[in-house]
C-alpha cells in the first residue's frame, strides 16, 4: 500500500475516533513521525497533503528538512525525541514545536535561544508516566513544580504535555494520568498515542497523536 493510501487510512481512523468519542471534527492533529526516513519518502507524504511531521533527532532533521521546506514552506515540524542542551540552538532554529522539555537545564537553554533568535516556539513538557529509567521525562509528582518553574520563572509558554507509556503496559492509565496533570495546570494540549494505541489516546483526550509506522511502514535499519 502506498504512503498516500496509508496516510488516508490513518486520517480516516482519527476522524472515526473523534466521532465515536463525541469530539469535534478536526480536534486531533496528526503528527507524521518521519524519523529515519529519507527526504524522498517524506516527500510522498507531503505531496499527499500532510504538513505536520515529527523527528526524534536534531542532527537528522537538519540533514533533510531545510531542503524540503524550500519546496513546502507551510510545514510544521515537531521535535519528539530527547533534547540535549547543546542542541538547543539548532532545535529552536529548526523546529516549530518541542515536545520533550523535562529538565531545568533544557528549559533555560531553550529560553536563552528563543531570545537570541527572536523566535518563540511552542513547548510541551514530557512526563515519564511509567517511571522508566531509560526514558526521558519529568516524574508525575514533580510535574506541577516544573511546569510552574517554566511558566513563572522563565516565562515559557507551555502549550501541552507529552508521554510515552511503557510498551508492555495498558496505555489507558498513562493517558488518564497525563490528562489529569494537564487539567490541574490549565494546559490545553495532550501529545499522546502512537501507531499502536492512538485510538485509545483520542478517547482519553489526545489533541496530537504521533504516528509513524502506520503511515511509512517499517523503519529502515540503522546504519
Amino acid at each position: 500500500m502506498s504512503i498516500s493510501s496509508q496516510l488516508a487510512r490513518v486520517c480516516e481512523a482519527i476522524a472515526e475516533c473523534e466521532k465515536q468519542s463525541e469530539r469535534k471534527p478536526g480536534s486531533v492533529s496528526l503528527i507524521a513521525v518521519s524519523k529515519t526516513f529519507d527526504a524522498d519518502v517524506i516527500r510522498e507524504a507531503l505531496e499527499a497533503g500532510q504538513r505536520v511531521f515529527g523527528e526524534n533527532k536534531v542532527q537528522e532533521a537538519k540533514g533533510k528538512w531545510p531542503d524540503l521546506r524550500e519546496e513546502f514552506d507551510d510545514v510544521e515540524l515537531h521535535l519528539i525525541g530527547p533534547l540535549q542542551s547543546n542542541k538547543a540552538k539548532d532545535a529552536v532554529a529548526l523546529f516549530d514545536v518541542i515536545h520533550t522539555i523535562d529538565r531545568k537545564k533544557i528549559a533555560r537553554a531553550i529560553r536563552v535561544e528563543m531570545e537570541k533568535q527572536s523566535r518563540e516556539i511552542d513547548l510541551f513538557v514530557q512526563i515519564n508516566t511509567g517511571y522508566e529509567d531509560q526514558k526521558s521525562g519529568i516524574l508525575p509528582e514533580e510535574a506541577d513544580d516544573f511546569i510552574g518553574f517554566c511558566q513563572v520563572e522563565l516565562g515559557l509558554k507551555i502549550r501541552g504535555l507529552m508521554c510515552i507509556p511503557p510498551s508492555d503496559d495498558d496505555p489507558k492509565a498513562h493517558f488518564k494520568l497525563l490528562r489529569k496533570i494537564a487539567k490541574r495546570n490549565d494546559i490545553a494540549d495532550l501529545s499522546m498515542g502512537m501507531s499502536a494505541d492512538y485510538p485509545e489516546a483520542i478517547k482519553q483526550g489526545a489533541t496530537l497523536v504521533r504516528v509513524g509506522s502506520a503511515i511509512f511502514g517499517e523503519r529502515p535499519q540503522k546504519h
